[in-house]
């Protein structure tokens, strides 16, 4: 039944099939029936299908066929694409595609044939692979490889030079004729462009302008042989027209006018005048020049390579006193324009510059630079070298006035007047310095008589000549030492000399010997040197181990100077060879510059000076320290030394140890003291009867007082010694004043106790009545 079924379906597949395609497979069918060969199972040849075919699906695509003959045969196909998108009948071999090809997107399939048995589903015969190729029909359009195409050509171009390439590609299949030929053509811009057949863009106008017009956009369109649709594609191309140096730069404005002050500095900028050049800044080359109007001299014209300006810049200073106004014309051209594409307009375009200067205050102005004057070295008489002179360049022409800033050797050497004359102070020394130079400012006076901010400098250059005050002077370069055995006519050193003086243009150096008689002779060499040689020879170390040889050195200047030197020459012991082995060392002469010298006595001088004031200072605060006494001195000033004794006092040796005739003065007075606190820890009275009176002690302090009063070389110091107790020991009894208050004496001791705390002990000492007992 089901066989049955599949072959009512096939049936009703063929009849809706296409002719063609049913005329292809009966045609095969029998060629296949009538070329059987006993060598091959396989019946068949390659099948074909076109693609997309506009008819009811399935398509027949061709039929396989076996030699083999058995009922039960059955037919497969086996592949990538079986069973899919192609399919067999299995008893008839017939193949047919359920689906529409499309050649562009697979051009043919690869499947295998099998025939088995369907009873056991064995292999009749052996596989065997088909192709089913995919015929082409003109089905696509050709497309642009890109929408938007760039190309370039220089302006100005002839006619026919290439500009770019485009591309279209047809899908269809390119062995077929007329399917995949691609044809184009300008449809946007045909008027300035074409395209042949390769897709090359030619121009077709020579005058393509870029300053006209610097870019075009054409399109274009591409078409193959007529299709099954006949449709085309277009694509844009961008033409872009590159720059050529065809055009000369023109001003901007017919005339320039600036204004610059006068003291503008060389090179400064003036002002800038500008072009315009309608080219790109590559193919810019302007260059400016005078064409009328002789300021060459005066201004140069500078074009700047990034904005095409000139820069008019000064080449000398301006002055407005002289010129306040210069005119002239310029001409700006391009020497690099290409002329075969030179436009009409004219090569060259020309423009008037006025340049108008102002006048500003300058600084004054030297008549002469530099300034040089000479001189003989110690040179009394010259005080005046020249002078140098300055004016105000602007119309007020004030007064100048002259100033030294700089001087080298640095020092008071040359001085400047006000009025610009060179003095010297006192005469020049070549030898310290050839020359000297100083920097002399100038100053314009104002009406105010202040001097004005701007000055300008000159210079002024002092050439000493030398004369001939300098003797020469002795050069050896090393010390001179001959051998005791040495032979006569031996040179014993070569020696030279130098002045510091200039060489005398008369000749050399004359060399000779203050004294014959020696062993030594003198021999010149006549090119400022002299050799030392052995007069006699055989020298005697025992009795003279040095020699010390005069030698006299003129110069043949004017005057004619000379020197005497000494050179000292050690006699050394030699080797057989001649050698030295054993010299006496040389003692070292110390010797002092006289300049030396004076700075050491004034140094000497100075010390002594202020010794002397100084011991006088000391002499006279010594005479003159104020007479403190009683009623002067403050109680700060008075110094009391409290002596406390435990034992045995000292007898008569003690009355030279103390002096109250401060206590007796001030009593005199009635002078009060002023109230501090006592230094001196509290002493007990002892016991007995004191009472206060003059007696002895009373002279004893008047006299001592007399002698401070007197003495003015005396400290200002009193010592008060108190004693409560003499020794027993003592046979010359008691001489101690602290028992003098049992005698008749009349002093009161009273007003001690009005003094305050720091005189309590000596009113309780001289106090009367006491009660209490003294205690050591």
């Amino acid at each position: 039944m089901d066989y049955i079924i599949l072959l009512h379906s096939l049936f009703f597949t063929l009849a809706f099939a296409d002719k063609e395609s049913q005329g292809k497979t009966q045609t095969l069918s029998s060629n296949e029936a009538s070329h059987k060969r006993l060598k091959r199972d396989w019946i068949w040849n390659q099948m074909h299908i076109k693609e997309e075919i506009d008819a009811p699906l399935p398509h027949h695509v061709g039929k396989i066929t076996s030699s083999v003959r058995n009922s039960n045969a059955k037919y497969i196909i086996e592949g990538e694409y079986a069973n899919t998108i192609f399919k067999v009948e299995e008893t008839s071999g017939d193949v047919y595609a359920f689906e529409r090809l499309d050649r562009e997107k697979k051009a043919e399939y690869e499947l295998t044939a099998l025939i088995i048995d369907r009873r056991n589903n064995q292999s009749l015969e052996p596989p065997s692979k088909f192709i089913i190729k995919v015929y082409d029909i003109n089905d696509n359009v050709p497309v642009f490889v890109q929408k938007v195409f760039n190309g370039s050509v220089p302006e100005m171009s002839p006619v026919g030079t290439s500009v770019t390439k485009v591309t279209a590609v047809d899908a269809d299949d390119p062995t077929v004729s007329g399917h995949a030929t691609v044809s184009y053509q300008v449809i946007k811009g045909d008027e300035y462009f074409t395209i042949d057949d390769s897709g090359v863009i030619f121009t077709t106008r020579p005058d393509l302008d870029r300053e006209t017009q610097s870019t075009y956009e054409i399109i274009v369109k591409a078409k193959d042989a007529p299709g099954t649709s006949g449709d085309s594609s277009t694509a844009t191309v961008v033409i872009t027209l590159s720059d050529i140096n065809d055009n000369f730069p023109v001003f901007k404005h017919s005339s320039f006018h600036f204004k610059v002050p006068e003291n503008i500095s060389v090179g400064g900028e003036v002002g800038r005048v500008k072009v315009e050049d309608v080219d790109e800044p590559q193919h810019r080359n302007t260059k400016y020049s005078f064409v009328r109007g002789d300021y060459r001299d005066t201004f140069e014209i500078v074009a700047n390579p990034y904005t095409n300006e000139g820069k008019i810049r000064p080449k000398k200073p301006l002055d407005f006193e002289k010129v306040a106004e210069y005119r002239f014309d310029i001409e700006a051209t391009d020497p690099t324009v290409d002329l075969r594409y030179f436009k009409s307009g004219g090569s060259r375009s020309i423009s008037t510059v006025t340049i108008e200067v102002t006048d500003v205050d300058e600084p004054p102005v030297f008549t002469k630079l530099p300034y040089e004057f000479k001189v003989m070295e110690n040179d009394p008489e010259v005080r005046t070298l020249g002078s140098v002179w300055a004016h105000d360049p602007d119309a007020a022409k004030r007064k100048i006035r002259f100033i030294r800033r700089k001087a080298s050797p640095n020092g008071d050497y040359i001085r400047v007047s006000d009025t610009g004359i060179i003095q010297l102070p006192k005469p020049l020394d070549r030898e310290f310095s050839a020359s000297y130079n100083i920097t002399v400012a100038a100053q314009e006076i104002l009406e105010d008589g202040r001097l004005s901010d701007r000055e300008s400098h000159a210079q002024v250059h002092v050439i000493v000549g030398d004369e001939n005050d300098n003797a020469p002077e002795l050069v050896y370069p090393e010390e001179p030492r001959v051998c005791e055995n040495a032979a006569p006519g031996k040179v014993i050193i070569r020696i030279s000399a130098t002045d510091k003086d200039e060489l005398s243009p008369r000749g050399f150096f004359k060399f000779s010997l203050a004294t014959e008689d020696s062993n030594f002779s003198l021999i010149e060499n006549y090119d400022n040197t002299a050799n030392i040689t052995v007069k006699y020879g055989q020298f005697n170390r025992e009795l003279a181990k040095i020699h010390y040889l005069p030698v006299i050195i003129s110069d043949n200047g004017v005057p004619e100077l000379s020197s005497t030197n000494t050179l000292v020459i050690s006699v050394c012991k030699c080797n057989e060879k001649g050698n030295f082995t054993f010299c006496e060392e040389r003692a070292k002469q110390v010797g002092v510059s006289i300049q030396a010298l004076v700075a050491i006595f004034i140094c000497i001088f100075t010390i002594i000076v202020l010794f002397a004031v100084l011991a006088m200072l000391l002499l006279l605060r010594k005479r003159h320290k104020k007479d403190l006494s009683g009623l002067g001195r403050s109680v700060a000033e008075i110094h009391e030394q409290l002596v406390r004794y435990d034992e045995e006092g000292g007898g008569e040796m003690d009355t030279t140890s103390y002096d109250v005739s401060v206590l007796n003065s001030v009593r005199k007075n009635g002078m009060k003291p002023e109230a501090a606190p006592s230094p001196y820890a509290q002493v007990q009275k002892p016991p007995g009867n004191i009472t206060s009176g003059a007696g002895e002690m009373e002279s004893m302090i008047e006299e001592k007082k007399s002698e401070a009063d007197n003495d003015r070389d005396l400290l200002p110091y009193d010592t008060l010694h108190i004693y409560g107790y003499e020794g027993a020991e003592s046979i010359a009894e008691s001489l101690s004043s602290l028992q003098s208050g049992s005698s008749d004496s009349d002093i009161d001791y009273d007003f001690l106790n009005d003094w305050g705390p720091r005189f309590k002990m000596l009113a309780e000492l001289y106090g009367s009545e006491p009660s209490e007992d003294f205690v050591y």
